[in-house]
């Protein structure tokens, strides 16, 4: 499960890196993390029909975008955390 963790890790960083830190509001983090989510289901269907022909490389998009949307999550609470007084007012 480590290794999980740190490819998350890895994402997060790589993610502040295009972006920068990033402070949304939260309906907006989640049409984002909703972007992400509809690019795991589209990887989803095309491993599910490659699987067929053994296209591991499908399988491996289908991982790569999970990646993603543990790291997008990761990043809500992280903006959440940073940004808890503007919503306690």
């Amino acid at each position: 499960m480590i290794h999980i963790f740190n490819e998350i890790v890895e994402e997060r960083k790589r993610q502040d890196e295009k972006w920068g830190e990033q402070n949304h509001k939260p309906v907006e983090w989640c049409a984002i993390l909703g972007e992400e989510v509809g690019e795991v289901n589209k990887a989803a269907l095309e491993a599910h029909f490659k699987m067929y022909y053994k296209d591991n490389e499908k399988l491996a998009n289908y991982r790569e975008e999970l990646i993603q949307v543990a790291a997008v999550a990761v990043a809500m609470i992280e903006s959440l955390e940073r940004n808890k007084p503007l919503y306690q007012k």
